[in-house]
């Protein structure tokens, strides 16, 4: 066991207000030469480490990571031989509040920060020691340049300082070393480097400069002032329809960046904290500005790219670019629902709808299975899972499709990279919410009571109403029936007893007896909109006698919409789905390429770079839709990407064979899909799978590249099924 497990949580006194970073600080002497030395580092909020001044891990940002702190905090271990010289050590762990104490935290008038660390040394006589974090003498605390730090604020950096104010440090109670962990979760990494494309002088006389694309990350600059002089940066997503900087979507979020010079060539980016946006206002700076000096660096997690996809429209690969982004911008550590304003939580509901094409996009396995581990630390003892994991002081709600997080995530993980491990890990979280959902009402078959965020964002309502119309019951019983299908399919992939299968079994066909008994009256839903009809039919929950009948309610509320979607947050994802998947695939195509709003077009008309979280941030006449939910980049509409992959290009799993060891081609394509070819990939282990289509004249050319040890069903005029190979079709269209 690594000698952590024996540290001390360690802080300093730091008044309530004060923002600043701290460097906590030993020297050790050995008296025996060193042949292997490892240190281990963790803290409650965010560190850098260092041993004699060299930065240990400097390729990863945001350690030790966000997770349930109460319940774990993750450590890292570094090889630092090369750097222990002259039989010495200084360590210094350099300290901010982060997620942990922050704004973000949700209640910042706790404990700040506290660190925890521990040196194990092998001597070159085979003999071992170690050397803790704890509360005496040898330890002290000093501030450091960084004057203040804050995720949502930004940080404030005065180069002409060094440590200084050295304080005693004391043990911080209430937290217990066995609840560390090894890092389980993708680092988070510098991944590109965006060059200034122009400075722009607007209205206002603000010097504003653009880098071409919304993103997460911060500014890295280089400067030479006068001693003293400030640097002053701010990020925003968009400008206004003025062409001036706007910051109102931020809400209470700074996003202020400031550097003061000690008068020699420097370059700087924050330590600390990270932004969300597209532009910067120079609000402090020389006239004299050289965008080379400037560049936007963007970060998230280390997740691999696998997915890519292709099509005759630019608009819709542009739509997918956008989706790219998106993910992007926003898995960073923990799956946020944005990266800009005072908010950047892990929603579960905005997770789960995007998870698919999440692990589509990239590899996930390993970053979901991180913040899964945390959902189900997260869960009451009743099973209750919260509407935002890491859970976060002031967002303990419950809402049905929020929190069947807990059961979408891990089997569309399965799905995707056909492993069992995580539905192993995850079962009982998964097993404690169905049982949650069960008790919550007095009907064990409906979830009919408690307050849910239903169909968000959704059009079918006044404007300026967040909640669609939808009944939030008739999803919550929808989300209920599919939580239990999935445990129950969970039981059997891992062999669990005949009867627990049994139990879920029963469940799952009398909730499915109850929605209908209890939601469809006089051949339609007692809720008589898109989303319904969408849930109804995708999750499958509706008696086969009723399925025709819903499809054309479908139908009738899409052109009750002038032919448009109305749907939210829950329906959108999977509109597109329930109509191709029924007979209606240009329909499905009409609505994807539909260019004036409401549609997934309209915002790439409009500029965007990254996925909206409301179809009209910017309306039709430039205006704002709203300045409190308002996000520029929001993946969950993103969630389109997944039909892109399985309907567009036919790329999908089979759910009997998952990891895509048996894949399934399936492409749809139609006269008046308005498209002439498209091309998905989907990297895996083995190579590439690959599925493409061509249009010319009336002929459709198809081909498709299966990996080796994979195999694929070819559904066209008829089912091939194959090996590994490349397979090539020509059908009349």
């Amino acid at each position: 066991m690594d000698s952590i497990y024996h540290a001390r949580w360690i802080t300093t006194d730091v008044e309530l207000d004060d923002y600043s970073a701290r460097m906590f600080q030993r020297k050790i002497e050995f008296d025996k030469k060193v042949r292997k030395a490892v240190f281990h580092v963790t803290a409650l909020g965010i560190y850098e480490a260092y041993v004699n001044e060299k930065q240990v891990g400097k390729d990863y940002r945001f350690l030790p990571g966000w997770t349930h702190y109460s319940r774990r905090v993750q450590y890292q271990s570094y090889d630092v031989t090369k750097y222990i010289k002259d039989n010495q050590a200084i360590l210094s762990v350099h300290v901010a509040r982060g997620w942990f104490g922050g704004r973000i935290s949700g209640n910042p008038g706790k404990m700040p920060f506290a660190m925890a660390c521990a040196l194990d040394v092998v001597f070159e006589d085979g003999t071992k020691d170690f050397y803790i974090s704890m509360a005496n003498d040898r330890w002290k605390a000093a501030k450091t340049k960084v004057i203040f730090s804050d995720i949502y604020d930004g940080e404030t950096y005065d180069e002409r300082l060094q440590l200084h104010d050295f304080q005693a440090v004391k043990t911080a109670h209430g937290y217990n070393p066995n609840d560390l962990v090894k890092q389980q979760g993708e680092y988070v990494k510098e991944q590109e480097t965006l060059p200034a494309l122009k400075l722009i002088t607007t209205p206002r006389n603000e010097r504003v400069i653009d880098f071409g694309q919304n993103m997460t990350g911060y500014v890295r600059f280089t400067v030479k002032g006068r001693i003293g002089q400030r640097f002053v940066i701010s990020h925003a997503e968009v400008l206004d329809n003025e062409g001036c900087f706007y910051t109102d979507n931020l809400r209470g979020a700074k996003q202020r960046i400031e550097y003061i010079s000690n008068g020699r060539v420097s370059a700087y980016s924050p330590h600390f904290s990270f932004q969300g946006f597209r532009y910067i206002r120079l609000d402090e700076w020389p006239d004299n500005v050289n965008l080379e000096d400037i560049k936007a660096i963007v970060v998230h997690s280390d997740i691999v790219r696998t997915g890519f996809f292709d099509s005759s429209s630019e608009l819709l690969n542009k739509l997918f670019t956008n989706a790219i982004w998106g993910q992007k911008g926003n898995f960073l550590d923990v799956p946020t629902d944005c990266p800009q304003r005072d908010e950047r939580l892990g929603w579960t509901g905005d997770a789960q709808v995007f998870a698919k094409a999440a692990s589509y996009n990239y590899n996930v396995k390993k970053f979901f299975a991180k913040w899964l581990t945390d959902l189900a630390l997260s869960q009451g003892t009743n099973g209750a899972v919260p509407v935002v994991v890491p859970i976060r002081y002031s967002y303990t709600g419950v809402s049905s499709a929020w929190g069947d997080a807990a059961t979408i995530i891990p089997y569309q993980m399965y799905l995707t990279y056909g492993d069992k491990k995580i539905l192993e890990d995850q079962y009982d979280s998964m097993a404690s919410w169905v049982e949650y959902i069960k008790n919550s009402s007095d009907n064990p078959y409906l979830w009919n009571n408690g307050t849910h965020y239903g169909d968000w964002l959704a059009l079918d309502v006044p404007f300026g109403t967040y909640k669609g119309k939808t009944d939030p019951y008739l999803i919550s019983t929808v989300y209920y029936a599919n939580s239990v299908d999935i445990l129950r399919k969970t039981s059997i992939i891992l062999k669990k007893r005949k009867n627990i299968i049994l139990y879920y079994e029963n469940l799952y066909k009398n909730i499915v007896k109850a929605f209908n008994e209890t939601y469809w009256k006089d051949e339609k839903l007692l809720t008589d909109t898109q989303t319904a009809y969408v849930l109804a039919l995708h999750f499958k929950l509706l008696n086969k006698d009723r399925v025709k009948t819903a499809v054309l309610n479908l139908l009738r509320k899409i052109s009750d919409s002038n032919n448009k979607i109305s749907t939210g947050f829950l329906g959108t994802p999977y509109i597109l789905h329930v109509l191709a998947d029924n007979g209606h695939a240009d329909i499905a195509y009409k609505l994807l390429l539909e260019k004036e709003y409401p549609s997934w077009l309209y915002p790439i008309t409009k500029g965007s770079t990254t996925i909206w979280e409301h179809w009209d941030n910017i309306k039709p006449d430039g205006t704002f839709w709203s300045k409190d939910m308002n996000s520029f980049n929001h993946y969950a509409y993103g969630a389109v990407a997944d039909f892109m992959y399985e309907k567009v290009a036919g790329i999908r799993t089979d759910e009997s064979k998952p990891g895509f060891a048996n894949i399934i081609f399936e492409p749809v394509v139609t006269k008046n899909c308005e498209l002439n070819h498209a091309k998905a990939v989907i990297k895996v282990k083995e190579g590439e799978i690959s599925s493409s289509w061509k249009i010319e004249k009336d002929m459709i050319y198809y081909r498709f590249e299966v990996p080796k040890k994979h195999t694929a069903t070819i559904c066209l005029n008829k089912t091939y099924e194959v090996g590994p190979g490349e397979y090539e079709y020509t059908l009349n269209i």
